[in-house]
């Protein structure tokens, strides 16, 4: 009898519309994270389901730490579409020192990339992911190479500043950062973007040399720096290979670029939250189609720099200096000898044109206006801007400690003149980096 009382009273409240359907349990939060946001429809303005995901990181064991790292759709949403720095940032300071060394333990891939997170806690987590890369055993021979090339790009020569590890996606081609000096305290920061064919596997170690050089050469002017606003003490510069670069087979299209910036966005962003009330100058230096991409990011609305530096530039959609955020005269174009990527307005305006409002740096070589009797050696082709003792290196050290005054002084004076080196083909200078002769 009271099976069938039951089985009347449940007909009864169904005809009503009392019982409603079954209701899911909640997803366990390691499926959960590998939801993205437009799979559930968050309008992300205030960071709602960047919130969500961290929160559910951090309530995952050891375990389920590991299955989550090791979800490439969990990847893709802390590397492509991660929470804001300010979100992440406030975040991380709310665990307890336990819950951050289980994360960084557990899974140091996703908080290794997460901007917001300290550079130093991102250094240990991206160099126990590589360690862990480079001794396993079913790790493909193209990744193991990639990786391979990131950990000879972290060794450096005594004497030189420290190096830290603050990107890593190893993924695909890979992705990589790496500082040259103290991020955290720096007062001059400065950001190198490079162009097309550079690839963590074919050019990191000599890519983040490059930086290193700049770094060395900022130091040595570090003294006229003195007086300048920035907070502060000492230069960091970032060997970005944050991106993918194109290659001849995607070189027309902006997608990468489009792409690109936004990645530069949140990684300027990061800094600029890690350094909340003690601001660095940034600067950014970015290389052929790097420039485009930064000019891109700069005239986004998302992202300010204190000063920008293009070199080699195939020039952008971007029509004016005044359409960036970049401090008012700090826009410098360098343009060498023998280029046939500058000045070629392949992407749309070149920022070099005298419309652009920017200032054109004058690489022909000459005297160090600091100190008689030093000659620079003017850049040729495409891949020499960086290169030691040239002239669009000293120049984009002086403007990156905050001294671009000195540049264009001296290109006022016109201290330096042309020595007639003919022009060359494009096939001659845009060739690939590792092509190119090596260092002294």
């Amino acid at each position: 009898m009271l099976l069938i009382a039951a089985a009347l009273l449940t007909a009864s409240m169904h005809s009503l519309g009392v019982v409603e359907a079954p209701v899911a349990p909640p997803a366990h939060p390691v499926a959960r994270l590998a939801t993205t946001r437009e799979q559930i429809g968050v309008d992300d303005v205030a960071g709602a389901h960047g919130r969500s995901f961290l929160d559910d990181l951090a309530v995952l064991d050891a375990g389920d730490l590991r299955r989550a790292a090791d979800d490439r759709r969990v990847a893709a949403t802390a590397q492509d579409d991660p929470p804001a720095a300010a979100v992440v940032g406030q975040w991380w300071a709310g665990l307890g020192a336990d819950e951050q060394d289980a994360l960084v333990a557990h899974a140091p891939s996703i908080v290794g990339n997460l901007e917001g997170v300290p550079y130093v806690v991102r250094d240990r987590a991206n160099r126990s992911t590589l360690a862990a890369g480079l001794s396993d055993p079913a790790a493909s021979t193209a990744r193991s190479a990639m990786l391979g090339q990131v950990r000879d790009s972290l060794r450096q020569e005594p004497g030189d500043p420290s190096r830290s590890l603050i990107t890593l996606d190893t993924r695909g081609a890979g992705r990589a950062a790496i500082s040259i000096g103290d991020l955290d305290t720096a007062a001059d920061v400065t950001v190198i973007v490079p162009g097309m064919f550079f690839t963590v596997t074919g050019q990191m170690p000599d890519f983040t040399d490059t930086a290193n050089d700049l770094a060395s050469e900022q130091a040595t002017l570090a003294p006229l720096a003195a007086g300048g606003s920035a907070n502060g003490t000492g230069v960091a510069v970032v060997a970005w290979m944050g991106y993918r670069t194109p290659d001849l087979s995607n070189i027309m299209s902006l997608d990468l670029a489009d792409t690109g910036a936004e990645r530069l966005e949140r990684t300027v962003d990061g800094l600029r939250q890690i350094r909340d009330g003690d601001q660095p100058r940034v600067n950014v230096v970015a290389h052929s189609y790097g420039s485009t991409m930064a000019l891109m990011a700069l005239a986004s609305g998302r992202m300010r720099a204190d000063s920008l530096t293009v070199l080699g530039s195939p020039g952008s959609d971007v029509h004016s200096a005044a359409d960036l955020a970049v401090a008012h005269g700090e826009v410098f174009v360098g343009a060498a000898h023998s280029d046939p990527i500058a000045a070629s307005g392949y992407f749309g305006t070149d920022p070099g044109g005298a419309a652009f409002g920017a200032t054109t740096l004058d690489l022909t070589g000459g005297a160090d206006p600091q100190a008689a009797g030093d000659v620079f050696r003017r850049p040729v082709g495409h891949n020499d801007y960086l290169k030691p003792g040239t002239a669009s290196l000293h120049d984009v050290a002086l403007i990156g400690i905050g001294r671009g005054d000195l540049v264009r002084e001296q290109i006022r004076r016109g201290d330096s003149g042309d020595d007639g080196v003919v022009g060359a083909s494009v096939d001659m200078y845009l060739v690939r980096p590792q092509d190119l002769q090596p260092r002294d």
